[in-house]
């Protein structure tokens, strides 16, 4: 087989290595390398006949074309992973959406990535019906039948004839997308180079976290980077299996976890946390998990203490964004991880922590700082003074949808805006966010995207959003309102109003009515000056 340039070329990697191996199990199916990578050829012969390869109308920069987008709005079942792959064979781009979207997000998505096709649920076909989006051409349901859209199924009925891809290595594989402090979303344009190298990235790591004969929960959303790249695209880089779990209910992936004998567990903290707390049932699912991960999200000291107490072997953590696909650093291949820490980068991920004056107080790779002038207390403790992560490695994107601007400079570093400090031992700590982002549960929450639409409420004058603590999410969105002068409103009406245009975890679960917001002289509003 030539060298793989293309992530779907890891489908058909895997199924040469093992075609009659599991590649995913869902519910009581179960399905082989062998007949996923037939299904993949099947799906990409199908969608190279309903798009044009090359979309000359829409350019990454001044020399490329992109090929037609195509988006999937689905859960964690086998179709996301049939038609991503599948996709991504044909030579297309693909669009991951939450199918948890309202019509003003799908909206937002489709005409911004001019996308031709969607596959996605009942639910969401139903949504995008409802808007406008000039571009779509062709609409397909999985599960039950929607009006104006075909069925999956025709997809998949295409003869499986080997296809090879036309796409690889620079070109655009994944629009994802994600934002900094405001405004709406914005696509990070991740290539096959970038997915394929954070996957090299991490099987460097000793011992090597993931291997051919490892059972790996996928619980974690597909459409998320963390669960599209690090989750079902390392199985496939792997040859392992992936179970599928559709929705996060602690009691019920416990129970898959021993029965289905899942040996690697990828999740956010909300997991954990909920796990940590569920004692002897706990310790018996975990019994035969040789790693368990957290990422997108800070995990809390006393919660990792709680766990490794429980199954005896410790929460590691790792660090990333959408933009880097996603992982950066981690604390795998440390025998006892600091609770607190982010790890060290990944091979081939350089670090520079960089102060508010532009000047460099650390540089930090895989083997520690690379300061000998530093003087350290002990580890754990400040080593480095905190300033911003600037990163640098084959795993960074090409820049934001769809110019490629805010990407990496001429040199490939990028800043990240976390602010970390590193200790004695060269391990991260993350100390703070720049800006204003808020993150529930792992997934970006905007707030400028969601002042927008409660200031879209005719009962009210401004508003502000900031992120406050939660015990389970770690954060949730808290809004304060100026009413309009004698309009009644309540806080219960403007959650429901957001709801209906807003992803759940995106809503406020608080608003408090203020006379007014603190403003600076130039009228924007003082965030940092709201209370929690």
């Amino acid at each position: 087989m030539q060298d793989v340039r293309n992530v779907a070329d890891l489908v058909r990697r895997a199924a040469s290595s093992g075609a009659d191996r599991p590649a995913l199990r869902w519910h009581d199916r179960v399905i082989t390398w062998g007949e996923l990578d037939m299904q993949v050829d099947a799906v990409a012969a199908a969608l190279r006949s309903v798009t044009d390869q090359a979309d000359d109308s829409v350019q990454a920069d001044d020399d490329n074309a992109v090929a037609a987008r195509i988006a999937i709005a689905l859960p964690n079942v086998p179709e996301f992973a049939t038609a991503y792959f599948g996709a991504l064979r044909a030579g297309l781009v693909v669009v991951p959406v939450n199918p948890g979207y309202t019509a003003r997000e799908l909206r937002h998505l489709l005409a911004d990535t001019g996308a031709e096709v969607i596959i996605g649920t009942p639910a969401v076909l139903a949504a995008v019906a409802t808007v406008e989006a000039p571009a779509l051409r062709h609409a397909y349901a999985v599960g039950e039948s929607a009006a104006g859209a075909r069925p999956f199924a025709e997809l998949l009925a295409a003869a499986p004839t080997p296809v090879e891809p036309t796409a690889g290595g620079e070109d655009i594989a994944v629009l994802l997308y994600t934002s900094g402090t405001s405004g709406m979303p914005k696509g990070a344009m991740l290539s096959h180079r970038a997915l394929l190298a954070n996957h090299a990235q991490l099987a460097a790591i000793e011992p090597q976290p993931m291997g051919a004969d490892d059972v790996v929960l996928l619980t974690l959303p597909l459409f998320h980077s963390y669960g599209l790249n690090t989750g079902l695209g390392a199985i496939a880089y792997h040859g392992a299996c992936g179970v599928l779990v559709e929705r996060f209910d602690p009691a019920d992936t416990l129970t898959r976890i021993r029965r289905q004998g899942v040996t690697v567990v990828v999740g956010v903290p909300p997991m954990y946390v909920a796990w940590s707390l569920m004692g002897d049932q706990l310790a018996t699912a975990f019994a035969g998990v040789r790693i368990a991960v957290s990422g997108a999200a800070p995990l809390d000291v006393e919660t990792a203490r709680r766990f490794a107490e429980v199954v005896g072997r410790p929460v590691y953590e790792g660090y990333g964004l959408t933009e880097t696909a996603p992982v950066l650093t981690t604390t795998m291949g440390e025998k006892e991880p600091k609770v607190g820490s982010i790890g060290r980068p990944l091979p081939d991920v350089d670090v520079q922590l960089v102060d508010a004056d532009g000047q460099v107080v650390g540089t930090v790779d895989d083997e520690g700082v690379d300061d000998d002038d530093l003087e350290y207390d002990s580890p754990g403790s400040p080593g480095t003074d905190p300033g911003v992560m600037v990163v640098r490695g084959p795993n960074l994107f090409s820049g934001y949808w769809p110019d490629g601007s805010g990407g990496p400079d001429a040199n490939g570093w990028w800043f990240t805006a976390d602010v970390a400090y590193a200790d004695a031992d060269g391990d991260l700590f993350l100390v703070d966010r720049v800006g204003d982002l808020i993150i529930v549960s792992g997934f970006n929450v905007y707030p400028h995207e969601v002042e927008l639409v409660l200031s879209s409420h005719p009962a009210v004058v401004e508003s502000a959003v900031v992120g406050v603590e939660h015990p389970y999410t770690q954060q949730t969105v808290k809004a304060y309102v100026v009413r309009r002068p004698g309009v009644t409103v309540t806080a219960e009406d403007l959650i429901a109003y957001c709801e209906g245009n807003l992803a759940r975890f995106k809503c406020p679960t608080a608003v408090e009515f203020v006379a007014e917001l603190p403003k600076s002289a130039t009228g924007k509003v003082r965030r940092g000056e709201l209370g929690g």
